[in-house]
């Protein structure tokens, strides 16, 4: 299941890769959806004023989406750090994807503690490779 903050988190990627505003469809291909379903997400996110959508130009955060999707990666980068350095977690990508929206904001902080996370974080996050660029481990291309 694809969250609010999944969803936010996916756009403010894409915002970064395409320089500009995130065409749903490239949304939808990040989250693995039916564009169908993207849109309808979005349109949902935009009545919170998450976000602004213009049709056939794509989606553009708000200031406060950009808060929650920054938020969103952070706890992200926290999971997938975790998993590799203190669990040694193969499959930790599948793995952070399918916690990301459980873990809430207390587990994260003390997830946090033990992985000695850096200022910067999540601008350290490579959104090509679609994988905190602080990890040093082979990672396969993107399902």
């Amino acid at each position: 299941m694809n969250t609010a903050e999944q969803y936010l988190k996916a756009i403010y990627l894409v915002q970064q890769q395409e320089n500009g505003p995130a065409p749903t469809g490239q949304i939808a291909e990040r989250l693995g959806v039916s564009p169908a379903s993207a849109n309808e997400m979005v349109g949902k996110l935009e009545e919170r004023d998450l976000l602004e959508h213009e049709k056939y130009t794509g989606v553009t955060l708000t200031d406060d989406g950009i808060a929650r999707a920054r938020d969103a990666l952070q706890t992200y980068c926290i999971i997938e750090r975790f998993l590799v350095e203190v669990l040694d977690v193969a499959e930790f990508r599948t793995e952070a994807k399918q916690l990301e929206s459980v873990i809430d904001e207390t587990v994260a902080e003390r997830l946090d503690t033990i992985i000695d996370r850096p200022e910067k974080c999540p601008d350290c996050f490579d959104a090509d490779g679609d994988v905190c660029g602080r990890l040093d481990v082979e990672v396969e291309a993107s399902d």
